[in-house]
């Protein structure tokens, strides 16, 4: 049965939501490369027992698909969440919503390019009407925002963080990787965390500093290590793997669904009617291309 992937991919989007909220929560305390750092090391100090157990067979898999583990954890690791971030200062939510329902699209295009597949008339219109449902949640019914919204360098840093991470969704199906799920994880992590840790030592000011702020938001770090982080990266790479990039990228129109209910329970927001139409809309877009059988129209 693939209702249980389906609650699987759910729970890794509403994770995901809640970095987002926290990751602007923390924005003026914390350096995005920081951030990205510490939550990736408390992953790092996780998995490491794996590493260790697992070191012979993920290091011969590293010596035959360098470049494309070397990529994969690049993307997903290393950009993805630092990129985010650095857009989270900058840019304002309804613009990163926006700008993440894009997402599918991309994994549709990449997909037809670099893995040569076939796409149904009810995922383009499944897409379609997800984006829909975000659009009308993002701009809370008034379409005439639309011509006010600009680009600014924050969502130039979402679109590439989205970009990342529809690459390594795509790139994660372009070769099967002989590394069971935990020693796939793990690999991912500690070539991702090798990457980001130079990174992170050229870029900060203050060690000393940095450790105050982890310590003292050590709550908000662990939650993010271990669900937005262990649990959504495990889930997602289930989803691409029992049912391929394409269906698995439309799980990321929930994200607005998500976001406005965290957002109702932890910053005292309402919900308003024009989130229930938008919500409609994203879950016919996804029972389309997930569950309908039969194809609405002939090409």
């Amino acid at each position: 049965m693939k209702i249980k992937i389906y609650i699987l991919l759910a729970l890794c989007v509403l994770f995901w939501s809640s970095n987002f909220i926290l990751g602007r929560y923390l924005h003026e305390e914390f350096e995005p490369i920081t951030l990205a750092f510490y939550r990736w090391l408390g992953v790092f100090i996780a998995v490491l027992p794996f590493f260790i157990l697992y070191f012979n067979a993920i290091l011969t898999v590293i010596k035959k698909e360098w470049l494309l583990i070397l990529l994969l954890a690049f993307f997903s690791i290393v950009c993805f969440n630092t990129l985010l971030y650095f857009g989270l200062e900058k840019t304002t939510a309804t613009n990163a919503l926006l700008i993440n329902s894009i997402f599918p699209m991309l994994v549709l295009f990449l997909s037809l390019f670099i893995l040569k597949t076939t796409i149904t008339n009810n995922q383009i219109v499944g897409i379609i009407l997800s984006t829909l449902g975000v659009l009308f949640i993002v701009f809370k019914a008034d379409f005439s925002q639309i011509g006010k919204f600009e680009l600014n360098r924050g969502d130039v840093y979402i679109m590439s963080a989205t970009l990342t991470w529809a690459l390594y969704s795509v790139l994660l199906k372009y070769k099967k990787i002989p590394l069971n799920p935990t020693q796939f994880f793990t690999t991912m992590v500690v070539v991702g965390f090798m990457i980001l840790l130079p990174i992170y030592i050229y870029s900060t000011q203050s060690l000393e500093a940095d450790i105050v702020l982890v310590h003292k938001h050590y709550d908000i770090i662990l939650f993010m290590v271990i669900f937005p982080s262990i649990l959504s990266f495990l889930f997602w790479n289930k989803g691409i793997l029992e049912i391929g990039a394409e269906k698995t990228g439309q799980f990321t129109h929930l994200m607005p669904i998500f976001g406005t209910i965290l957002a109702f329970l932890f910053l005292d927001e309402r919900i308003l009617f024009y989130h229930f139409i938008g919500m409609i809309f994203i879950f016919v877009g996804i029972y389309l291309s997930q569950f309908y059988k039969k194809e609405l129209f002939k090409r």
